[in-house]
């Protein structure tokens, strides 16, 4: 989602610099800074980067340059007398010289401003591709980040996938091992023959069941799956949220595992997940 984009063009008498720069967010949120010149078309700028940009934290600046020729101005009399007053008034109070009143008259805050100038459609239209070529410029650079971070993100998925493997495999040896555990358990309270042993095959079977882990695994790779297929598809764009929403749903099923494993073996492998897990979402806030 990061990026920098510059382009620099004339048009006509006027050469336009734009800076743009991106940050990760969450949302679209704009620093615009535009010569006043550009201020009746500010919305329509602010739109061309919200459709270009779609989210980030958008730091975008506008800078003019007038090629040759002299700009006409105008002089606020009005101020420049209201100015004047007082200038001369502390002049004769300490006995300075007046000469110089005007020149520094002329140099006070909006005394003289340029005149009212805007930009005619052709100008308009040309500062528009202006625009839209730095937000371009700015797509290459998130496009360099974008696959360095596709391939992290995949290689996520892939390893939480073979800790789940390992997790399936370990499985029926949970099972026999909860089996062994309880009889042995039995024997050494109870007695062994003092007990019955269709009554714990019945006792096992529910107690098993309420540890039976195959249909958190049976989601948490479809939910992988899922993943991997959304994030290598081509054309869709805006693909951050989507993947952030399976990313919970991941880990949710690994949560549940963990909770019901029983097996230190197993939540070592849960343990990685997690880790893994977590790389994932701190990368995924860089994908738009």
């Amino acid at each position: 989602m990061t990026g920098f984009g510059r382009t620099e063009q004339s048009i006509g008498d006027k050469t336009f610099m734009i800076d743009i720069r991106c940050l990760n967010g969450k949302q679209f949120e704009l620093q615009l800074k535009i010569p006043a010149i550009l201020k009746p078309f500010e919305f329509n700028i602010r739109n061309l980067l919200s459709e270009g940009l779609v989210r980030g934290t958008i730091d975008c600046l506008i800078l003019l340059k007038q090629n040759g020729g002299t700009k006409p101005v105008t002089i606020n009399t009005e101020l420049a007398k209201s100015y004047f007053k007082p200038l001369e008034a502390l002049a004769k109070e300490l006995n300075l010289d007046t000469a110089y009143t005007l020149s520094a008259l002329l140099k006070l805050p909006e005394v003289i401003t340029p005149s009212s100038e805007a930009l005619n459609e052709e100008e308009w239209q040309g500062l528009k591709k202006i625009v839209l070529d730095a937000i371009k410029e700015l797509d290459k650079h998130r496009l360099d980040e974008g696959a360095a971070t596709e391939r992290d993100l995949l290689q996520r998925i892939d390893m939480i996938r073979a800790q789940q493997d390992e997790v399936i495999k370990l499985e029926p040896l949970r099972k026999q091992k909860t089996r062994e555990g309880l009889t042995k358990l039995l024997e050494e309270h109870v007695g062994a023959g003092n007990f019955d042993a269709n009554r714990l095959e019945q006792e096992l079977i529910y107690y098993i069941e309420k540890m039976d882990i195959s249909e958190e695994q049976v989601r948490l790779k479809n939910h992988c799956d899922y993943f991997r297929s959304i994030i290598l598809e081509e054309g869709e764009v805006a693909k951050g949220k989507k993947l952030s929403f399976i990313l919970q749903e991941i880990g949710r099923e690994i949560n549940t595992t963990g909770s019901k494993a029983y097996d230190s073996t197993i939540q070592k492998c849960v343990v990685l997940m997690k880790d893994e897990l977590e790389k994932a979402k701190e990368q995924i806030l860089n994908v738009l």
